[in-house]
């Protein structure tokens, strides 16, 4: 299952170690989680479900979900997806909620004080911690994954756009290039920021680094939420199998871990998302049956469906998928055509033999933390569901909280870097450090949204700056 060869990756494995999953010996890398190396080593049942055990399986690969939840170390409930694997570590899997077995050593304290905290170490949130820090301002940066970057890390593509969004760079290129502007600032990784507790001239928030075992008591002046998006998943018999996973999951599988999801795909969805992890998985060495999209035509980028269909992927509108079968996992789908009213069209049924069925149906906006701090919160579908209501310096309704990326509207990592430079550079501004140049980025961000792609972002943000109107 592990990728040996790739046109664009190349998979330099650290030091072999092994760990021990239910008393059998896995092999795994150094800097590779727990749930990649069971993967690699045929292991697709991560967890059951509570009341009825069905078997559950690797899905978003981020630490949103629960299908990877484990026993590890005597610990229960380990999001195995976003935990390294360490030499002689014991992983169990767990079917039912369980008290934790291991002795806790005393849990080490540390309070920090800062000017601004980010929280998310992805396009927006990295942007934001570099854009604060040149004007001055002492930064921590925060992430609960092991490594910075977010979705950049996955994403072998070339970005589109004027030189000024990174076009033609590819977006682990654009981690990189991040990366060497965050020296200097404090980062914090394998940590979660739990709560926020605010007080009346600050803001407090709980954090805790599970590996090391410290817990965190952060005091900034100002907050930058970037905490990205989860996957959204569709409504079918079948669809928590092992095999089932969101694009994301799969992106995360190969072009970080270079560990194969499986032989033969079928991708549901025909957005840029669905199109461009499509052809990800024919340089990964995957098969793709085919793409299904319920709209009658293509939602990506044309571009990048012509190189499918030069690969002779096809790619199938007004279609759906309608169940998945297996025993255990993923054996195949049945897909069927839609009518205009999204109903199943009788006699369209097809087979569709396949051991992985990949979801790239959108993303929903993390919010909750937003939530946790009394942000004003609305419901705006072009958004991708609840979004914090913001200004165009990327201040929510509560003063000193900003919010950047898809965290405040489900769009491109290029207009996410825009916009956690526009908060960091006014949340610095706001605290008397340096002069920021938001106006231009403002600029910017308005060409990245015309035309018919950037229709739904520009409608999400105009009923953004509505709901904000509204409510001075």
């Amino acid at each position: 299952m592990r990728i040996k060869e790739h046109p664009i990756l190349q998979f330099e494995r650290e030091r072999k170690i092994t760990f021990f999953y239910n008393g059998k010996k896995i092999e795994a890398y150094e800097g590779e989680t727990i749930a990649a190396a069971l993967h690699a080593a045929g292991v697709k049942t991560l967890s059951k479900s509570l009341k009825y055990l069905r078997p559950r399986g690797f899905f978003c690969g981020i630490g949103k979900c629960s299908s990877c939840l484990m026993r590890v170390n005597g610990i229960p409930d380990v999001r195995t997806c976003i935990t390294l694997a360490e030499d002689g570590m014991v992983v169990e899997s767990q079917e039912r909620k369980e008290l934790p077995s291991a002795d806790f050593p005393n849990c080490m304290v540390e309070k920090k004080e800062v000017d601004i905290l980010v929280v998310g170490a992805g396009p927006a949130g990295m942007s934001a911690a570099i854009e604060a820090s040149k004007a001055g301002a002492k930064v921590l940066l925060v992430d609960e994954n092991p490594r910075l970057g977010g979705q950049l890390i996955k994403q072998t593509h070339k970005f589109f756009g004027s030189k000024g969004e990174k076009a033609g760079v590819r977006g682990i290129k654009i981690a990189e290039e991040l990366q060497r502007e965050l020296d200097g600032i404090e980062i914090l990784l394998n940590t979660t920021v739990f709560g926020y507790y605010g007080e009346k001239d600050t803001h407090m928030l709980g954090a805790a680094n599970k590996v090391e075992n410290i817990l965190y008591e952060i005091y900034a002046k100002k907050v930058v939420f970037a905490c990205g998006a989860q996957e959204n998943m569709l409504a079918f018999p079948g669809n928590d199998l092992p095999g089932v996973y969101g694009a994301g999951g799969v992106q995360t599988l190969m072009n970080v871990y270079g560990v194969k999801p499986g032989k033969r795909v079928l991708m549901v969805g025909a957005g840029n998302v669905g199109l461009i992890v499509s052809y990800q998985l024919l340089q990964a060495g995957v098969e793709v049956d085919r793409v299904i999209e319920a709209l009658p035509k293509i939602g990506g980028y044309h571009v990048h469906a012509a190189k499918l269909r030069r690969c002779g992927v096809p790619i199938f509108t007004s279609h759906s998928i309608k169940e998945v079968y297996g025993n255990g996992k993923v054996e195949g789908a049945i897909v069927a055509e839609v009518d205009k009213n999204w109903k199943f069209i009788e006699g369209s049924e097809e087979d569709v033999k396949c051991d992985t069925v990949c979801l790239a149906v959108g993303l929903t906006p993390s919010t909750r933390l937003l939530m946790q701090a009394g942000v004003e919160q609305r419901f705006i579908p072009e958004a991708g569901g609840y979004v914090a209501i913001h200004d165009e310096n990327m201040e929510t309704t509560k003063q000193g909280i900003y919010v950047a990326g898809d965290s405040s509207s489900i769009e491109e990592a290029s207009t996410a870097m825009l916009e956690g430079k526009i908060a960091g550079a006014h949340a610095s501004k706001s605290l008397g450090y340096g002069k920021g140049i938001m106006k231009e980025w403002r600029i910017m961000l308005e060409e990245m949204r015309k035309g018919p792609f950037g229709e739904k972002a520009r409608k999400a943000k105009e009923r953004i700056k509505e709901a904000l109107n509204e409510g001075l």
